[in-house]
């Protein structure tokens, strides 16, 4: 079973994470709170908006209404005594009677109402008799001699009481479905038919009903209504259009930040960490470097005295100076890792450092079957940097593919370009046998392994060696194909 202190460090960062999430909310449920009062306010603005469209018609409605009723009674008012001067005294002196039975009588009686209605909003005039509830005169002849057509309107005029009747049919909705019922509006006027004495109310002689058609001004009220409608939907569309694409765009700068907070606090707790670890591997390897150093030294001066006194046996003060010297060297990188070197700049090309990898690492490429490539940019600029560290970062990412491919050897291809600005980038891609996307994400981490023996610690350094000058390291991997590491110094090193 291997243990990996990547893991402990994982597990000490987690007890953080539901803090964060906690965090995150809090910081959220003020702005949920302006989205809900927001997307509210749009709909309560909306609502209020076709309430008042419903008021402003029904007042205007209960105008046009009020407006026509006063035009119709004074119209029939009008009617009332033109006929009686021009029609009802002229007739009864002329026959001694009225009798619109009479063709000749009738005739004269429609010819006084049509020319008085000419140009009047008046659809109809009906005259109905006062002994009897029967048409005695309708402009519409197919209603002459109709019987109990005034209905209780009719009763009421015949006691000196005017009434107004209204019908309608049809509504907004009438503009925007086909095959909706049409908009038909008709108000109809009851007067009594009096004889005119002066001031003083008359002898009734019938009833007046009045029909105004109020089709054309009710259908321009919903056709108003409905623009009305209409430009509160399209405003409120826009509105709601506007307001998404802020809160879209506000979630998206939250969530950022929000990231942007995690990553730094990450950062942070992951510094403190490695912080209090490099003060304890500095220590413990401080103490352990001596007697190690101690160690190495007695075990030469026994190999030479064994090799007097028990020949034959000198391998095994060998194999004590050949483990303190791997003991030795684990010290050395758990010291470089707790307390890194300061950089020593100066110019220098990442193609000098390739070749002298080539030449240090020859005889390993012939033993594991290794084919180096070098494709050197001879246009390579001189960059600012650390050599020796830079050295130790490509030695690094060299031993990880040499690790890769140590079953059946490969290609491993060193390759350099300039950037933009005077920056480098080197390549190192290996045919070895990949990582999973797990691996990935872990193998910067330090004491992270998947070998029976190291620390963990190699690209961990190279690393932290990369950025502080000031660039980047990323690799690209797939699980049987090899993988490729990028390192990028000044110029575009960021991009």
């Amino acid at each position: 079973m291997k243990f990996h202190l990547s893991d402990f460090t994982k597990k000490s960062l987690n007890p953080g994470s539901d803090t964060d999430q906690q965090e995150d909310l809090g910081g959220q449920q003020p702005f949920a709170l302006v989205k809900y009062f927001s997307f509210t306010s749009l709909t309560v603005i909306l609502l209020a908006s076709l309430v008042l469209t419903w008021s402003f018609s029904q007042n205007t409605r209960k105008t046009i209404l009020e407006r026509s009723e006063i035009y119709s009674r004074m119209f029939a008012e009008s009617l009332n005594r033109q006929v009686f001067y021009l029609f009802i005294l002229p007739t009864f002196v002329r026959y001694g009677r009225i009798a619109l039975s009479d063709p000749i009588q009738f005739e004269q009686l429609d010819l006084i109402i049509t020319d008085i209605t000419r140009g009047m909003n008046i659809k109809s005039v009906t005259i109905f008799d006062s002994r009897e509830n029967i048409i005695s005169y309708a402009t519409e002849a197919a209603l002459v001699g109709k019987r109990n057509a005034g209905g209780i309107e009719y009763q009421k005029a015949l006691q000196g009481e005017s009434s107004t009747v209204f019908t309608s049919s049809g509504s907004v909705l009438s503009l925007l479905l086909p095959g909706s019922a049409p908009v038909s509006s008709q108000l109809q006027t009851y007067v009594p038919f009096r004889r005119d004495r002066g001031a003083m109310p008359g002898e009734i002689m019938g009833v007046v009903a009045v029909t105004q058609d109020l089709s054309a001004d009710m259908k321009a009220l919903f056709s108003l209504q409905f623009k009305i409608i209409l430009f509160s939907l399209t405003v409120m569309a826009i509105l709601f259009a506007v307001l998404s694409a802020i809160v879209i765009r506000a979630d998206r700068i939250m969530e950022a930040r929000a990231q942007e907070r995690r990553e730094l606090e990450k950062q942070l707790h992951e510094s403190k960490r490695l912080a209090a670890l490099g003060k304890m591997i500095a220590s413990v390897s401080h103490e352990i470097k001596n007697p190690l150093g101690i160690v190495r030294s007695t075990a030469e001066i026994i190999a030479k005295r064994i090799s007097k006194v028990a020949p034959g046996n000198e391998h095994l003060a060998a194999i004590i100076v050949q483990e303190t010297t791997r003991l030795d060297g684990i010290v050395r990188e758990f010291l470089d890792f707790a307390r890194p070197k300061d950089l020593t700049l100066s110019p220098g090309s990442l193609n000098s450092l390739a070749e002298r990898m080539a030449v240090f690492m020859e005889a390993e490429f012939q033993k594991k079957n290794i084919r180096p490539l070098l494709e050197l940019d001879a246009a390579m600029p001189d960059i600012q940097m650390d050599g020796e560290q830079m050295y130790q970062v490509l030695l690094n990412i060299v031993f990880n593919a040499v690790h890769a491919m140590s079953e059946h050897g490969g290609t491993l291809t060193v390759r350099t370009n300039p950037l933009p600005g005077g920056g480098a980038v080197m390549e190192i891609a290996d045919t070895g046998c990949g990582m999973s996307a797990e691996k990935l994400t872990q193998i910067f981490i330090p004491f992270y392994t998947d070998k029976n023996r190291g620390t963990g610690l190699g690209l961990a350094i190279t690393k932290n060696i990369v950025e502080k000058h000031g660039g980047t390291i990323s690799v690209e991997s797939r699980e049987g194909e090899g993988s490729t590491f990028s390192v990028r110094l000044g110029g575009g090193a960021a991009a």
